[in-house]
């Protein structure tokens, strides 16, 4: 139970922000907090996400910019997160991989969705500051469900699972909304 609730939250997280979640992984792993794979450990693989994340957080705070490395990060953030998740898994049956990959990179695709079609909506707005205070938001969820995971994963279970739905819901609604925006700027 405590690698699935590992995988689900860290997949979840990896949507919002895979650098941060794999930086935090790595960082668990050389505290000794998880049993985590130790590829994520490794200083290279450390100070390459760190680097990362420092790129994208400053990304994440300029309007329309974010929605760009949102658009990119629409695939690098699943198949990351299909990456930890396979890690994750560890040595599993070939299929306990399989799923661990699959389940994580769902997961990151729905958050990732709520996370891009929110951003898009934001961008529709004239100040700049509801953009640095969604981005801070989103990190400091993605920080909590992933530590979340790592210390209690049966809760994170639980926890993941309503976030999906929500964030599938905010997702579609979003999109619908942004829609008829477009269009009713097309018409004027």
């Amino acid at each position: 139970m405590d690698v699935a609730g590992l995988i689900a939250g860290a997949g979840w997280s990896s949507g919002l922000n895979l650098y941060l979640v794999a930086f935090l992984l790595g960082g668990a792993g050389r505290l000794g907090w998880a049993d985590i794979p130790e590829t994520l450990t490794r200083t290279d693989v450390m100070i390459t996400v760190g680097v990362l994340f420092i790129v994208e957080f400053a990304a994440d705070k300029i309007p329309y910019l974010d929605s760009l490395w949102d658009a990119i990060h629409t695939v690098v953030r699943p198949l990351g997160a299909a990456a930890l998740g396979y890690l994750i898994a560890g040595d599993a049956s070939s299929i306990g991989q399989a799923l661990g990959a699959l389940v994580s990179g769902g997961l990151a695709l729905t958050s990732h969705g709520a996370k891009a079609t929110t951003r898009a909506a934001v961008n529709t707005s004239p100040e700049p500051f509801s953009n640095v205070a969604l981005s801070v938001i989103e990190d400091g969820v993605a920080v909590g469900v992933t530590m979340l995971a790592i210390a209690i994963p049966v809760i994170a279970i639980g926890l993941v699972s309503v976030l999906a739905v929500g964030a599938g819901w905010v997702t579609f609604k979003l999109f619908g909304a942004l829609g008829r925006l477009r269009r009713r700027r097309r018409v004027n």
